[in-house]
């Protein structure tokens, strides 16, 4: 199983749990079965048409993801899928 850690936004979908261990073999299965652990959360990464959201960020073992295959890159057991909301705004 692969580990994946969710920032604060999602914990109230997951009841505060701050790391998950979830199968798949892909980024796309593993957030399809953490949905389905955790009803909702697929809907607040993706868009309707199934795509990683501009604000979203997914990390695997810190590559992002968008820069290797998408929600079809493979995953191993030891990998680690790190997901970031984009930070944007403030004033220097």
């Amino acid at each position: 199983m692969s580990n994946i850690k969710l920032p604060p936004i999602l914990r109230k979908l997951s009841g505060g749990v701050k790391e998950v261990q979830i199968e798949g073999a892909t980024v796309g299965e593993l957030l399809d079965n953490l949905d389905r652990k955790y009803s909702g959360i697929k809907n607040q990464l993706l868009t309707e048409d199934g795509e990683i959201a501009r604000y979203v960020n997914l990390y695997l073992n810190d590559e992002d993801v968008r820069f290797l295959q998408g929600l079809v890159t493979p995953v191993k057991e030891s990998d680690t899928i790190v997901i970031l909301p984009a930070m944007s705004g403030g004033a220097i």
